[in-house]
Protein backbone atom coordinates (compact mmCIF):
# COMPACT_ATOMS: atom_id res chain seq x y z
CA UNK A 1 0.00 0.00 0.00
CA UNK A 2 1.23 3.62 -1.08
CA UNK A 3 2.32 5.23 2.41
CA UNK A 4 1.38 8.56 1.24
CA UNK A 5 -2.07 7.12 -0.17
CA UNK A 6 -2.96 5.36 2.86
CA UNK A 7 -2.90 8.12 4.73
CA UNK A 8 -6.23 10.09 5.83
CA UNK A 9 -6.83 13.80 5.10
CA UNK A 10 -8.68 15.54 7.79
CA UNK A 11 -10.80 18.05 6.54
CA UNK A 12 -11.32 21.71 8.10
CA UNK A 13 -14.44 23.41 9.80
CA UNK A 14 -16.25 24.75 6.74
CA UNK A 15 -15.11 22.39 3.46
CA UNK A 16 -17.55 20.09 2.17
CA UNK A 17 -16.41 17.39 0.17
CA UNK A 18 -18.31 15.47 -2.35
CA UNK A 19 -18.01 13.00 -5.34
CA UNK A 20 -20.47 12.09 -8.29
CA UNK A 21 -20.09 10.75 -11.36
CA UNK A 22 -16.42 10.64 -10.41
CA UNK A 23 -15.38 14.00 -9.92
CA UNK A 24 -14.51 15.08 -6.88
CA UNK A 25 -15.57 19.00 -5.71
CA UNK A 26 -14.07 20.36 -2.67
CA UNK A 27 -16.57 23.97 -1.45
CA UNK A 28 -15.04 26.17 1.40
CA UNK A 29 -16.59 29.62 1.76
CA UNK A 30 -16.90 31.10 -2.27
CA UNK A 31 -14.18 28.96 -3.73
CA UNK A 32 -15.34 25.36 -5.26
CA UNK A 33 -12.73 23.35 -7.29
CA UNK A 34 -13.50 20.56 -9.09
CA UNK A 35 -11.00 17.13 -10.38
CA UNK A 36 -12.13 13.99 -11.88
CA UNK A 37 -10.92 10.56 -10.09
CA UNK A 38 -9.87 8.00 -12.32
CA UNK A 39 -11.24 4.31 -12.74
CA UNK A 40 -10.29 2.16 -9.71
CA UNK A 41 -9.94 5.12 -7.50
CA UNK A 42 -12.32 5.67 -4.88
CA UNK A 43 -13.28 8.06 -1.79
CA UNK A 44 -14.62 7.28 1.59
CA UNK A 45 -16.11 10.66 3.36
CA UNK A 46 -16.47 10.00 6.81
CA UNK A 47 -17.82 12.99 9.17
CA UNK A 48 -14.10 14.79 9.48
CA UNK A 49 -11.90 12.53 7.52
CA UNK A 50 -11.35 11.68 3.71
CA UNK A 51 -9.35 7.99 2.63
CA UNK A 52 -8.52 7.49 -0.98
CA UNK A 53 -9.13 3.77 -1.62
CA UNK A 54 -8.03 1.95 -4.89
CA UNK A 55 -10.13 -1.38 -6.51
CA UNK A 56 -6.68 -3.10 -7.50
CA UNK A 57 -3.66 -3.95 -6.67
CA UNK A 58 -1.96 -2.66 -10.81
CA UNK A 59 0.86 -1.25 -11.26
CA UNK A 60 -1.27 1.96 -12.61
CA UNK A 61 -3.49 1.90 -9.54
CA UNK A 62 -0.63 2.30 -6.99
CA UNK A 63 0.67 4.61 -9.33
CA UNK A 64 -2.06 6.69 -8.94
CA UNK A 65 -3.29 6.49 -4.92
CA UNK A 66 -0.90 8.56 -3.41
CA UNK A 67 -0.95 11.26 -6.10
CA UNK A 68 -4.36 11.55 -5.86
CA UNK A 69 -4.31 11.63 -2.09
CA UNK A 70 -1.84 14.76 -2.51
CA UNK A 71 -4.14 16.48 -5.48
CA UNK A 72 -7.46 16.23 -2.75
CA UNK A 73 -5.04 17.72 -0.11
CA UNK A 74 -4.04 20.34 -2.51
CA UNK A 75 -7.82 21.00 -2.67
CA UNK A 76 -8.56 21.35 0.35
CA UNK A 77 -5.52 23.73 1.60
CA UNK A 78 -6.53 25.93 -1.66
CA UNK A 79 -9.70 26.73 -0.40
CA UNK A 80 -9.16 27.56 2.62
CA UNK A 81 -5.81 29.66 2.96
CA UNK A 82 -4.87 29.35 -1.25
CA UNK A 83 -1.28 29.09 -2.70
CA UNK A 84 1.05 31.77 -3.26
CA UNK A 85 4.38 31.95 -5.19
CA UNK A 86 6.87 35.25 -4.89
CA UNK A 87 9.12 35.72 -7.80
CA UNK A 88 12.60 38.21 -7.96
CA UNK A 89 13.57 39.49 -11.44
CA UNK A 90 17.27 40.28 -10.99
CA UNK A 91 19.01 42.03 -13.78
CA UNK A 92 20.01 46.02 -14.70
CA UNK A 93 17.54 47.85 -15.90
CA UNK A 94 14.76 45.04 -15.34
CA UNK A 95 11.35 46.27 -13.80
CA UNK A 96 7.53 44.70 -14.00
CA UNK A 97 4.07 46.31 -14.00
CA UNK A 98 0.40 45.55 -13.55
CA UNK A 99 -1.07 46.74 -16.93
CA UNK A 100 -5.00 46.11 -17.32
CA UNK A 101 -5.35 41.81 -16.70
CA UNK A 102 -1.93 41.33 -17.92
CA UNK A 103 1.60 41.89 -16.67
CA UNK A 104 4.35 43.67 -18.10
CA UNK A 105 8.15 42.55 -18.32
CA UNK A 106 10.88 45.04 -19.20
CA UNK A 107 13.54 42.04 -18.68
CA UNK A 108 16.36 43.49 -21.45
CA UNK A 109 14.54 42.27 -24.63
CA UNK A 110 14.27 45.22 -27.24
CA UNK A 111 10.41 45.26 -26.70
CA UNK A 112 8.37 44.74 -23.70
CA UNK A 113 6.98 41.45 -22.88
CA UNK A 114 3.23 41.40 -22.38
CA UNK A 115 1.39 38.09 -20.61
CA UNK A 116 -2.50 37.85 -19.61
CA UNK A 117 -2.91 36.69 -16.24
CA UNK A 118 -5.32 32.90 -16.55
CA UNK A 119 -8.64 33.00 -15.01
CA UNK A 120 -8.75 32.61 -10.87
CA UNK A 121 -5.27 33.94 -10.47
CA UNK A 122 -4.24 37.20 -8.34
CA UNK A 123 -1.02 39.19 -9.30
CA UNK A 124 0.59 42.00 -7.96
CA UNK A 125 3.66 44.15 -8.30
CA UNK A 126 4.66 44.70 -5.01
CA UNK A 127 7.77 46.98 -5.88
CA UNK A 128 9.57 47.33 -9.55
CA UNK A 129 11.46 43.72 -9.17
CA UNK A 130 9.06 41.85 -7.45
CA UNK A 131 5.58 39.86 -8.79
CA UNK A 132 3.50 38.01 -6.30
CA UNK A 133 1.12 35.22 -7.72
CA UNK A 134 -1.71 33.92 -5.67
CA UNK A 135 -4.78 31.58 -6.60
CA UNK A 136 -6.58 28.44 -5.04
CA UNK A 137 -5.06 26.05 -7.62
CA UNK A 138 -1.68 24.99 -6.74
CA UNK A 139 -1.30 24.02 -10.14
CA UNK A 140 -2.56 27.23 -11.73
CA UNK A 141 -0.44 29.61 -9.53
CA UNK A 142 2.99 27.09 -10.52
CA UNK A 143 2.33 26.67 -14.12
CA UNK A 144 1.96 30.73 -14.15
CA UNK A 145 5.04 31.13 -12.37
CA UNK A 146 7.00 28.70 -14.57
CA UNK A 147 5.90 30.69 -17.66
CA UNK A 148 7.00 34.08 -16.40
CA UNK A 149 10.54 31.91 -15.58
CA UNK A 150 10.72 30.59 -18.87
CA UNK A 151 11.14 34.51 -20.60
CA UNK A 152 13.44 35.98 -18.51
Amino acid sequence: MSRVGKQPIKIPEGIKIKTENNIVSVEGGKNKLQMPLPKGISLDIKEEMVSVKRAENTKQLKSLHGTMRVLINNMIVGTTKGFKKELEIKGVGYKTQMKGESIVLNIGFSHPVEMAIPEGLKVSTPSATRIVIEGIDKQKVGEFAAKIRRVY
